[in-house]
């Protein structure tokens, strides 16, 4: 009997120790991994975006890992080609294939595709960045409240840079994002197992704060020195880097920083446990239920 190959999805917030976990279900399957995390596909970021270590790379071949420069396009629909791809390849010499990351919108592209978006202009798009980047999150939270209420009622209200996507969409086109998007999900001809690790709120934090520390002495801020140049790059848009760079501007002291890159990290993982939480479909288990033997029960 022939079973129908299956992706499982390793999903969830930072920190609570997907890496850790689809590596050892890899071991177990013999298989190989495909990252669906939007920053650690830049090879020039590696300490702030939790890059899988060389040890874990070492142990299971993964995809997607640093296999772009930052000056590159990166966007879920770009994410779905590539790993639909990627997966009828594996699938030729694995029956399962683990997928593991954080980047909500990207695996919900490869679950259920993505309608292709208009072109913005880069005069558009720049000039947006710099509202926000001169005005703030609250300029641009006014602005699509006020000129796109019907989007503004769905969206994720705290994440800059799906509100800029939306208001980029808006001013190129004079209409909302959500005229582009088709609400019949693609069908995939494999199965999925989609997995959300979870972690009490307490320790998520505490494994946080103790993981921003540990970036430090590591060399984060080398390593934004070393991009700074680039500091425009919406791949920089990112907590740890964005506060960094602030801080290299003059903006703020380094303790000062630290302390608002751990404030930051918790307020974006809230905002991922949120958007998992409102998916249908998705199995969320703590860390240690996770087996072969469970996943295969919520397969069946």
């Amino acid at each position: 009997m022939q079973h129908t190959p299956n992706v499982i999805i390793i999903a969830g917030a930072t920190a609570t120790g997907k890496t850790a976990i689809a590596v050892q279900l890899a071991s177990e399957l013999a298989t190989e991994i495909i990252s669906a995390d939007s920053r650690q596909c830049f090879q020039e970021l590696s300490i702030g975006v939790a890059r899988p270590t060389e040890e874990e790379l070492a142990i299971i071949p993964h995809h997607f890992i640093a296999s772009q420069s930052i000056t590159e396009p990166s966007n879920a629909g770009l994410f779905e080609q590539m790993a639909l791809q990627k997966v009828t390849e594996l699938f030729a010499n694995h029956s399962t294939v683990i997928m593991c990351g954080g980047t909500g919108l990207y695996i919900k592209a490869f679950m259920e595709g993505i309608d292709p978006m208009p072109e913005v202009p880069d005069s558009v798009r720049h000039a947006i960045e710099q509202e926000y980047q001169s005005k703030g999150l609250i300029w641009l939270q006014r602005e699509l409240q006020h000129r796109d209420p019907a989007f503004w009622q769905q969206a994720e209200q705290q994440n800059p840079r799906r509100l800029q996507r939306a208001l980029e969409v808006l001013q190129a086109t004079g209409k909302s994002i959500m005229a582009f998007r088709n609400a019949t999900p693609a069908r995939r001809s494999f199965a999925i197992t989609p997995l959300v690790i979870t972690v009490p709120p307490e320790v998520l934090r505490q494994r946080i704060n103790e993981r921003v520390d540990a970036m430090m002495k590591e060399g984060l801020l080398e390593e934004v020195k070393s991009v700074f140049d680039f500091r425009h790059l919406p791949a920089l848009q990112t907590v740890g880097y964005r506060e960094l760079i602030n801080h290299l501007e003059g903006k703020s002291s380094l303790d000062e920083t630290v302390q608002q890159i751990k404030i930051n990290t918790w307020q974006y993982a809230r905002r991922q446990i949120t958007w998992f939480k409102k998916q249908p479909g998705f199995f969320h288990l703590p860390a240690n239920e996770i087996s072969i033997e469970k996943i295969q029960s919520l397969s069946c």
